[in-house]
C-alpha cells in the first residue's frame, strides 16, 4: 500500500507538468508505450528494478532506447525517477496515471464480464446504459467468464452489480436453504 501512495504522488506530480505545459495526452502515450514494452520484455523489467545496475547505465539504456520515441517531459520524468532511486516504482507510477488521468477528464473505466461473447449493438447499447448511470463518459473493458453461467456482471470502482445466472442461482440456494420467502 505504501507503494501505492508514493507512486500516486510521482504521478500526479507527473500529471501536474505535463498539464502545465499541455502535454497530458501525450505523456499518456509515453507511459502507455512504456508499460507495454515494461511488460513484453523481461530485460527491461530488470533492467529497471535492479539494485546492481548503476543509475548511470540505467540513464545511458533510457536515453538510447527513448530519446527518439518519448518526449521530453516523459524522459526528464524518467531521469528524475532514477536519480531518487524510485526507478522500481515505474510500472505502479504508470497505472496511477492512468488512473488520475481519467478521473481528470471524467472518465470512469467500467469492467463487464459476461458468460458468452456480447454482439457489438448490445456492447453500444450497454456503454450508454452505463453513461446514463454513472453520468460519466465510461471506458469499458469486456470479459468472457463462462463460469457466471449467463448474465453479466459490472464492475465500477468499488461497485459490484451482479446479474449473473450464478448469483441469482446463489440467491435462491440462500432462500431455500434459510427458508425465507423469495
Amino acid at each position: 500500500m505504501k507503494n501505492v501512495r508514493v507512486a500516486r504522488r510521482y504521478a500526479a506530480a507527473l500529471l501536474a507538468d505535463a498539464d502545465q505545459k499541455n502535454v497530458i495526452e501525450a505523456v499518456a502515450a509515453d507511459l502507455g508505450t512504456l508499460g507495454r514494452l515494461m511488460h513484453d520484455s523481461r530485460e527491461l523489467r530488470h533492467l529497471v528494478a535492479s539494485r546492481l545496475v548503476s543509475a548511470e547505465k540505467k540513464l545511458r539504456v533510457i536515453h538510447e532506447l527513448f530519446t527518439s520515441r518519448f518526449g521530453k517531459e516523459t524522459l526528464d520524468f524518467l531521469h528524475l525517477l532514477i536519480d531518487k532511486q524510485r526507478e522500481a516504482l515505474l510500472p505502479d507510477i504508470i497505472g496511477q496515471y492512468a488512473v488520475l488521468l481519467n478521473e481528470k477528464l471524467g472518465i470512469v473505466t467500467v469492467d463487464v464480464t459476461s458468460a458468452v461473447e456480447i454482439a457489438p449493438l448490445q456492447e453500444k447499447a450497454i456503454h450508454e446504459r452505463l453513461e446514463r448511470y454513472t453520468q460519466k463518459k465510461v471506458k469499458v473493458r469486456f470479459s468472457l467468464d463462462a463460469g457466471i453461467k449467463g448474465g453479466v456482471v459490472v464492475r465500477i470502482g468499488d461497485t459490484v452489480l451482479d446479474a449473473s445466472i450464478k448469483h441469482q442461482l446463489e440467491l435462491l440456494r440462500e432462500c431455500l436453504v434459510g427458508g425465507t420467502a423469495l
